[in-house]
């Protein structure tokens, strides 16, 4: 009769160990998204410098706001990781259960992938305390240090000034005295924001309370509106970018330029070819038309010409293919000063939308930072191949010599070299650099799994 209750708290005790092993898994999760909070808040609305009244210009109940949504996430990031810390201490000291986040079993009965799994994971590991760190040292306060009782009125702290960008450890040369004063108004300080109550039960009765609220569901539509004006506003902006150049361009093109271009070069003074590459490919196209005549009479598929006859077919097609290319010219010139007053429209707009551009990168952020870890991967793998890989120079060749046509500019095969020597190189670099400066700070996981699917 005593067995199944037996077995039932076997079954507890194996639950709640499952769940302690789980736990600095759990808290190292949160305490990170938290951190992930508070710098989208400096990123979005203090210039990604320090939340504070002295770093962005905004009234003072929109400061008091973002103050109490600082505390928020720095108690529950500080929470979080001192349970991280007192859970992983304790698992590995009392080897109660290890999760496989924070160690890896050296034992040779586990294969080489498992293992590059695991070290992964405690890279991941170690980029997210890292990068929790960061955050919370913009905002420590000076910790007091006491000297033993031989130096009772000694007292040091931590100066922030000499704090580390990319840590939260102390330093040994980092220390600043204090006054006895400054110590008790910090002390008071200190002791004037810790209650009674726990923080978490707090925290539940403010959700609660926050759910109970009858303008909880006027937030979230209010919340979805600015949602969805975001989105219209960002696609209308890309539109605007898009379209505004390429109409800016066509219209100057066919109603401003053109009139001036053809005014100018009439056809008795200007030249026909405007570099030596249209006068090469004309030379060509009369040649082949030269030879595929006569063939044709030699075959019997065209009727037999005198020679008076053939060259007044051979002149006809010269004056064609000299038009032809004239028109090519005019053109090439009317591309130029068309571009030229596209791209000083296309300024003016970027110059003049400061708000649709902060509102569009937000968006962006929010579509490229909401991915998966494996679609962002994905995507890099994908942009790095394309611009910067091993078949890039071939589609490189052909932009070049498209821009070249269209600006009526000779090909140099010379500058198309160095081109594809140097700037797929400066690409390949600026990728890496955002993926080693920004993406491992904000997505670790997604940097290990690229460097996966790149192995």
């Amino acid at each position: 009769m005593k067995k199944p209750q037996f077995t039932n708290i076997q079954g507890y005790f194996r639950d709640a160990s499952k769940w302690f092993s789980a736990t600095p898994e759990r808290a190292l999760e949160e305490a990170y998204n938290a951190a992930l909070t508070i710098k989208s808040i400096e990123d979005q609305h203090f210039n990604g410098q320090k939340i504070s009244a002295e770093t962005a210009h905004y009234s003072e109940s929109v400061i008091q706001y973002f103050e109490g949504q600082l505390t928020k996430y720095l108690n529950i990031a500080r929470l979080n990781l001192s349970a991280f810390k007192i859970s992983h201490s304790l698992l590995t000291t009392t080897k109660l259960g290890q999760p496989k986040e924070f160690s890896i079993d050296s034992s040779e009965s586990f294969q080489d992938s498992t293992n590059i799994v695991l070290r992964e994971k405690a890279s991941i590991t170690l980029e997210k305390l890292t990068f929790i760190d960061g955050v919370l040292a913009k905002y420590t306060s000076p910790v007091p240090v006491t000297y033993p009782p031989s130096s009772p009125s000694l007292l040091v702290a931590y100066s922030q000034s000499e704090q580390p960008s990319q840590s939260g450890y102390l330093s040994q040369n980092s220390t600043v005295p204090y006054s006895a004063e400054k110590f008790a108004k910090m002390s008071e300080s200190i002791s004037d924001k810790t209650g009674f109550l726990p923080r978490s039960i707090l925290r539940t009765v403010q959700k609660l309370k926050k759910d109970l609220d009858p303008k909880a569901e006027e937030e979230v539509i209010q919340n979805f509106r600015n949602s969805k004006n975001k989105t219209v506003i960002s696609l209308r902006f890309i539109l605007l970018l898009v379209l505004i150049p390429l109409l800016t361009q066509q219209l100057s093109k066919n109603f401003l330029v053109g009139p001036v271009v053809d005014h100018f070069r009439e056809e008795s003074s200007a030249e026909i070819f405007i570099n030596e590459d249209f006068e090469k490919e004309a030379f060509e196209d009369l040649a082949r038309f030269e030879e595929q005549l006569k063939f044709k009479i030699l075959i019997g598929a065209a009727p037999h010409l005198s020679t008076e006859e053939l060259e007044e077919r051979v002149k006809h097609k010269a004056e064609e293919i000299a038009e032809e290319y004239r028109a090519e010219g005019n053109s090439a010139i009317k591309n130029v000063f068309a571009d030229l007053i596209s791209a000083a429209v296309f300024a003016t707009v970027v110059f003049t939308s400061k708000r649709e551009i902060a509102i569009l990168k937000s968006f962006m952020d929010e579509i490229i930072y909401g991915l998966s870890d494996s679609a962002k991967a994905f995507i890099i793998i994908l942009l790095t191949d394309i611009f910067v890989g091993f078949h890039s120079p071939h589609g490189w060749e052909v932009i070049l010599e498209g821009i070249s046509r269209h600006l009526g500019l000779p090909e140099s095969r010379d500058f198309n070299f160095l081109f594809i020597a140097t700037f797929p190189v400066i690409l390949d670099t600026i990728f890496k650099y955002w993926i080693f400066r920004y993406l491992s700070r904000i997505s670790p996981s997604a940097v290990a799994t690229y460097r996966n699917m790149n192995e």
